[in-house]
Protein backbone atom coordinates (compact mmCIF):
# COMPACT_ATOMS: atom_id res chain seq x y z
CA UNK A 1 0.00 0.00 0.00
CA UNK A 2 1.45 3.15 -1.39
CA UNK A 3 2.36 6.29 1.87
CA UNK A 4 -0.56 8.88 2.55
CA UNK A 5 0.87 11.68 0.69
CA UNK A 6 -0.98 15.15 -0.30
CA UNK A 7 -1.11 17.09 -3.39
CA UNK A 8 1.94 19.38 -2.07
CA UNK A 9 4.44 16.43 -1.44
CA UNK A 10 3.79 16.52 1.95
CA UNK A 11 3.62 12.57 3.87
CA UNK A 12 1.88 11.76 7.16
CA UNK A 13 3.83 9.14 9.37
CA UNK A 14 1.90 10.54 12.22
CA UNK A 15 -1.77 10.06 13.62
CA UNK A 16 -3.37 11.62 16.90
CA UNK A 17 -6.02 9.51 17.84
CA UNK A 18 -8.68 11.80 20.12
CA UNK A 19 -10.20 9.23 22.54
CA UNK A 20 -12.60 11.34 24.52
CA UNK A 21 -13.41 15.22 24.19
CA UNK A 22 -14.35 15.05 28.02
CA UNK A 23 -11.90 17.16 30.17
CA UNK A 24 -11.83 17.75 33.82
CA UNK A 25 -10.02 20.82 33.58
CA UNK A 26 -11.56 24.44 32.59
CA UNK A 27 -8.42 26.06 30.69
CA UNK A 28 -8.99 29.41 29.82
CA UNK A 29 -8.00 29.26 26.31
CA UNK A 30 -9.50 25.94 25.86
CA UNK A 31 -13.07 25.38 27.70
CA UNK A 32 -12.55 28.18 30.25
CA UNK A 33 -16.61 26.86 31.17
CA UNK A 34 -15.93 23.30 31.74
CA UNK A 35 -16.73 20.59 29.45
CA UNK A 36 -20.43 20.52 28.16
CA UNK A 37 -21.42 17.65 26.26
CA UNK A 38 -23.27 17.54 23.67
CA UNK A 39 -25.85 14.81 23.92
CA UNK A 40 -24.64 11.32 24.52
CA UNK A 41 -21.39 10.33 24.34
CA UNK A 42 -20.37 7.69 21.68
CA UNK A 43 -16.73 7.81 21.52
CA UNK A 44 -14.49 5.23 19.41
CA UNK A 45 -15.17 1.86 20.58
CA UNK A 46 -11.84 0.04 21.36
CA UNK A 47 -12.41 -2.20 18.44
CA UNK A 48 -12.71 0.43 16.33
CA UNK A 49 -9.42 2.36 17.40
CA UNK A 50 -7.97 -1.29 16.25
CA UNK A 51 -9.15 -0.75 13.29
CA UNK A 52 -8.37 2.28 12.60
CA UNK A 53 -4.96 1.95 13.67
CA UNK A 54 -4.68 -0.92 11.47
CA UNK A 55 -5.49 0.72 8.40
CA UNK A 56 -3.23 3.98 9.13
CA UNK A 57 -0.71 1.99 9.92
CA UNK A 58 -0.71 -0.11 6.74
CA UNK A 59 -0.07 3.21 4.58
CA UNK A 60 2.32 4.43 6.73
CA UNK A 61 1.45 5.58 9.46
CA UNK A 62 4.29 4.81 12.62
CA UNK A 63 3.51 7.20 15.37
CA UNK A 64 0.24 7.86 17.18
CA UNK A 65 -0.48 10.06 19.55
CA UNK A 66 -3.63 9.75 22.09
CA UNK A 67 -5.11 12.95 22.72
CA UNK A 68 -8.55 14.21 24.14
CA UNK A 69 -10.08 16.11 25.81
CA UNK A 70 -8.32 14.63 28.81
CA UNK A 71 -7.34 10.96 27.22
CA UNK A 72 -6.69 9.28 30.65
CA UNK A 73 -10.23 9.87 31.69
CA UNK A 74 -10.80 6.75 29.63
CA UNK A 75 -11.41 3.63 31.56
CA UNK A 76 -9.86 1.74 29.54
CA UNK A 77 -7.05 4.03 28.53
CA UNK A 78 -4.41 1.43 29.28
CA UNK A 79 -6.15 -1.26 26.97
CA UNK A 80 -6.20 1.42 24.42
CA UNK A 81 -2.85 1.72 24.99
CA UNK A 82 -1.70 -1.80 24.85
CA UNK A 83 -3.80 -1.94 21.55
CA UNK A 84 -1.88 0.53 19.74
CA UNK A 85 0.78 -1.29 21.23
CA UNK A 86 0.26 -4.64 19.65
CA UNK A 87 0.34 -3.21 16.20
CA UNK A 88 3.73 -3.77 15.35
CA UNK A 89 3.47 -1.41 12.42
CA UNK A 90 3.61 1.91 15.03
CA UNK A 91 6.81 2.63 16.37
CA UNK A 92 6.04 5.50 19.38
CA UNK A 93 2.97 5.44 21.11
CA UNK A 94 2.95 8.94 22.91
CA UNK A 95 -0.26 10.88 24.69
CA UNK A 96 -0.87 14.12 25.88
CA UNK A 97 -2.16 14.70 29.35
CA UNK A 98 -3.17 17.28 31.79
CA UNK A 99 -1.51 15.14 34.21
CA UNK A 100 -3.58 14.56 36.99
CA UNK A 101 -4.08 10.99 36.68
CA UNK A 102 -0.15 10.46 36.04
CA UNK A 103 1.65 9.90 39.60
CA UNK A 104 -0.50 6.80 40.06
CA UNK A 105 -0.41 5.08 36.80
CA UNK A 106 2.92 6.88 34.40
CA UNK A 107 4.53 2.96 35.29
CA UNK A 108 1.16 1.38 34.35
CA UNK A 109 0.80 2.83 31.18
CA UNK A 110 4.28 2.52 30.41
CA UNK A 111 4.60 -1.18 30.83
CA UNK A 112 1.33 -1.31 28.29
CA UNK A 113 3.72 0.36 25.76
CA UNK A 114 3.40 4.14 26.16
CA UNK A 115 6.75 5.91 25.53
CA UNK A 116 6.50 9.58 25.13
CA UNK A 117 4.09 12.06 26.96
CA UNK A 118 3.41 15.37 27.20
CA UNK A 119 1.95 17.49 30.08
CA UNK A 120 0.34 20.64 29.93
CA UNK A 121 2.01 22.93 32.53
CA UNK A 122 1.20 26.31 31.79
CA UNK A 123 2.61 28.02 35.00
CA UNK A 124 5.02 27.07 37.05
CA UNK A 125 3.49 29.83 39.50
CA UNK A 126 0.78 27.58 41.79
CA UNK A 127 -1.26 31.00 41.78
CA UNK A 128 -1.25 31.43 38.05
CA UNK A 129 -1.73 27.53 37.32
CA UNK A 130 -5.09 27.72 38.79
CA UNK A 131 -6.03 30.67 37.51
CA UNK A 132 -5.46 29.22 33.80
CA UNK A 133 -6.54 25.87 34.43
CA UNK A 134 -9.44 26.03 36.99
CA UNK A 135 -7.99 23.45 39.12
CA UNK A 136 -6.12 23.45 42.23
CA UNK A 137 -4.18 20.40 40.82
CA UNK A 138 -0.32 22.09 40.71
CA UNK A 139 1.51 19.78 43.28
CA UNK A 140 -0.59 16.14 42.37
CA UNK A 141 0.64 17.12 38.35
CA UNK A 142 4.55 18.11 39.23
CA UNK A 143 4.70 14.66 41.05
CA UNK A 144 3.32 12.73 38.23
CA UNK A 145 5.76 14.39 36.11
CA UNK A 146 8.51 13.00 38.54
CA UNK A 147 6.44 9.87 38.05
CA UNK A 148 6.77 9.52 34.58
CA UNK A 149 10.51 10.37 34.64
CA UNK A 150 10.64 7.91 37.05
CA UNK A 151 8.52 5.05 35.23
CA UNK A 152 11.90 5.61 32.25
CA UNK A 153 10.02 7.28 29.37
CA UNK A 154 12.18 8.07 26.37
CA UNK A 155 10.63 11.38 26.11
CA UNK A 156 8.61 13.90 29.17
CA UNK A 157 7.26 16.83 27.36
CA UNK A 158 5.95 20.14 29.23
CA UNK A 159 3.51 21.99 26.80
CA UNK A 160 2.78 25.39 27.75
CA UNK A 161 0.39 27.95 26.10
CA UNK A 162 2.30 31.29 26.20
CA UNK A 163 -0.22 34.10 27.42
CA UNK A 164 0.37 37.70 27.37
CA UNK A 165 -0.48 39.71 30.92
CA UNK A 166 -0.55 36.13 32.36
CA UNK A 167 2.04 33.13 32.46
CA UNK A 168 4.71 34.96 30.38
CA UNK A 169 6.39 36.74 32.96
CA UNK A 170 6.95 32.67 34.05
CA UNK A 171 9.83 32.16 31.09
CA UNK A 172 12.52 32.65 33.54
CA UNK A 173 11.16 30.37 36.04
CA UNK A 174 10.50 27.44 33.53
CA UNK A 175 14.56 27.83 31.90
CA UNK A 176 15.76 27.42 35.75
CA UNK A 177 13.76 24.11 35.99
CA UNK A 178 15.35 22.72 32.94
CA UNK A 179 18.83 23.68 33.81
CA UNK A 180 18.74 20.50 35.56
CA UNK A 181 16.13 18.44 34.68
CA UNK A 182 15.84 16.47 31.68
CA UNK A 183 12.41 17.85 29.94
CA UNK A 184 11.33 18.73 26.74
CA UNK A 185 9.73 21.90 26.99
CA UNK A 186 7.47 22.94 24.40
CA UNK A 187 6.42 27.07 24.31
CA UNK A 188 3.35 26.79 22.09
CA UNK A 189 1.65 30.06 20.61
CA UNK A 190 -2.02 30.95 21.38
CA UNK A 191 -3.88 30.51 17.92
CA UNK A 192 -7.71 31.49 17.72
CA UNK A 193 -10.27 29.23 17.68
CA UNK A 194 -14.47 30.10 17.12
CA UNK A 195 -15.18 30.63 20.31
CA UNK A 196 -11.72 32.62 21.48
CA UNK A 197 -11.71 36.09 19.65
CA UNK A 198 -11.35 38.66 22.70
CA UNK A 199 -9.39 36.09 24.59
CA UNK A 200 -6.95 35.61 21.50
CA UNK A 201 -6.94 39.48 20.90
CA UNK A 202 -5.90 39.68 24.75
CA UNK A 203 -3.44 37.34 25.54
CA UNK A 204 -2.14 36.18 21.85
CA UNK A 205 2.06 36.79 22.27
CA UNK A 206 4.44 36.34 19.28
CA UNK A 207 6.07 33.29 19.36
CA UNK A 208 8.69 35.06 17.06
CA UNK A 209 9.21 37.32 20.43
CA UNK A 210 10.11 34.52 22.41
CA UNK A 211 12.15 32.93 19.91
CA UNK A 212 14.56 36.20 19.69
CA UNK A 213 14.57 36.16 23.59
CA UNK A 214 16.09 33.27 23.81
CA UNK A 215 18.55 32.95 21.05
CA UNK A 216 19.80 36.47 22.71
CA UNK A 217 20.49 33.83 26.03
CA UNK A 218 22.58 31.83 23.83
CA UNK A 219 19.97 28.76 22.94
CA UNK A 220 21.53 27.42 19.67
CA UNK A 221 18.69 26.46 17.01
CA UNK A 222 18.62 22.58 16.44
CA UNK A 223 18.78 21.57 12.70
CA UNK A 224 14.91 19.22 12.23
CA UNK A 225 15.06 15.85 11.84
CA UNK A 226 13.23 13.75 8.93
CA UNK A 227 10.68 13.00 11.39
CA UNK A 228 10.03 16.36 13.19
CA UNK A 229 6.58 18.11 13.07
CA UNK A 230 6.52 21.51 13.41
CA UNK A 231 8.31 23.19 16.62
CA UNK A 232 11.43 24.65 15.94
CA UNK A 233 13.61 23.43 18.84
CA UNK A 234 16.55 24.89 20.66
CA UNK A 235 19.36 23.42 23.19
CA UNK A 236 21.73 24.96 25.36
CA UNK A 237 24.97 23.85 26.70
CA UNK A 238 24.41 24.55 29.98
CA UNK A 239 21.15 23.01 30.27
CA UNK A 240 19.94 19.44 30.38
CA UNK A 241 16.80 20.23 28.93
CA UNK A 242 16.12 21.32 25.26
CA UNK A 243 13.13 23.84 24.13
CA UNK A 244 10.57 23.89 21.30
CA UNK A 245 8.71 26.92 19.92
CA UNK A 246 5.31 26.18 18.48
CA UNK A 247 4.58 29.17 15.77
CA UNK A 248 1.51 27.91 13.67
CA UNK A 249 1.65 32.12 12.37
CA UNK A 250 5.15 31.64 11.34
CA UNK A 251 6.11 31.78 7.85
CA UNK A 252 5.63 28.20 6.26
CA UNK A 253 4.41 26.68 9.18
CA UNK A 254 2.10 24.26 7.14
CA UNK A 255 5.22 23.14 4.86
CA UNK A 256 6.24 20.52 7.26
CA UNK A 257 3.08 19.68 8.46
CA UNK A 258 3.09 15.71 8.95
CA UNK A 259 0.18 14.56 10.83
CA UNK A 260 -3.15 13.54 10.82
CA UNK A 261 -6.15 13.76 13.33
CA UNK A 262 -9.07 11.37 13.98
CA UNK A 263 -11.57 13.14 16.87
CA UNK A 264 -13.25 10.74 19.41
CA UNK A 265 -16.33 10.05 16.78
CA UNK A 266 -14.10 8.71 14.05
CA UNK A 267 -14.00 12.07 12.06
CA UNK A 268 -10.61 12.37 10.37
CA UNK A 269 -9.49 16.59 10.18
CA UNK A 270 -6.71 17.10 7.81
CA UNK A 271 -6.12 20.16 9.50
CA UNK A 272 -6.57 21.49 12.90
CA UNK A 273 -8.93 23.75 11.76
CA UNK A 274 -11.06 24.86 8.41
CA UNK A 275 -12.87 22.30 8.00
CA UNK A 276 -15.75 19.79 9.83
CA UNK A 277 -14.17 16.23 9.39
CA UNK A 278 -14.70 13.69 7.08
CA UNK A 279 -16.48 10.37 9.00
CA UNK A 280 -14.65 7.11 9.21
CA UNK A 281 -17.08 5.29 11.81
CA UNK A 282 -18.70 3.71 8.88
CA UNK A 283 -15.59 1.56 8.03
CA UNK A 284 -14.30 1.12 11.05
CA UNK A 285 -16.93 -1.83 12.23
CA UNK A 286 -14.62 -4.49 10.57
CA UNK A 287 -11.20 -5.35 9.44
CA UNK A 288 -12.75 -6.21 6.03
CA UNK A 289 -13.35 -2.31 5.37
CA UNK A 290 -9.68 -1.87 5.49
CA UNK A 291 -9.23 -1.53 1.91
CA UNK A 292 -11.85 0.70 1.84
CA UNK A 293 -11.37 2.71 4.43
CA UNK A 294 -7.79 3.62 2.79
CA UNK A 295 -9.04 4.40 -0.21
CA UNK A 296 -11.03 7.08 2.01
CA UNK A 297 -8.11 8.61 3.63
CA UNK A 298 -6.02 8.36 0.33
CA UNK A 299 -9.37 10.26 -1.94
CA UNK A 300 -9.38 12.76 1.36
CA UNK A 301 -6.07 13.80 1.40
CA UNK A 302 -5.88 15.03 -2.13
CA UNK A 303 -8.48 18.02 -0.70
CA UNK A 304 -6.07 18.87 1.91
CA UNK A 305 -5.31 22.74 1.65
CA UNK A 306 -1.23 23.80 1.45
CA UNK A 307 -1.79 26.35 4.83
CA UNK A 308 -4.62 26.49 7.77
CA UNK A 309 -4.92 30.36 6.60
CA UNK A 310 -4.86 31.56 10.61
CA UNK A 311 -2.46 34.49 9.59
CA UNK A 312 -5.48 35.51 7.65
CA UNK A 313 -7.89 35.65 10.71
CA UNK A 314 -9.46 32.30 9.43
CA UNK A 315 -10.28 29.90 12.29
CA UNK A 316 -12.39 27.87 10.47
CA UNK A 317 -15.06 25.35 12.21
CA UNK A 318 -13.07 24.46 15.32
CA UNK A 319 -14.42 25.80 18.05
CA UNK A 320 -12.33 25.10 20.96
CA UNK A 321 -9.21 22.45 20.35
CA UNK A 322 -10.99 19.83 23.24
CA UNK A 323 -13.04 18.78 20.35
CA UNK A 324 -10.42 17.02 18.05
CA UNK A 325 -7.42 16.73 20.75
CA UNK A 326 -5.05 19.88 19.62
Amino acid sequence: MSQLQDNFGRRFHYLRMSVTDVCNFKCSYCLPDGYRPEGKPSFLTLSEIENLVAAFAKVGTRKVRITGGEPTLRKDFTDIIRAVADNSEIHTIATTTNGYRLEKHAKEWYDAGLRRINVSVDSLDPRMFYQITGENKFDEVMRGIDAALEAGFERVKINAVLLKDLNDKDLPRFLHWIKHTPIDLRFIELMETGLGHDYFKAHHLAGADIKARLEAEGWQYDQPAAEDGPAQNFSHPDYRGRIGLIMPYAKNFCASCNRLRVSAKGKLHLCLFTEHGVDLRDLLQSPEQQDELIARLHQQLQQKKETHYLHQGITGVTQHLASIGG
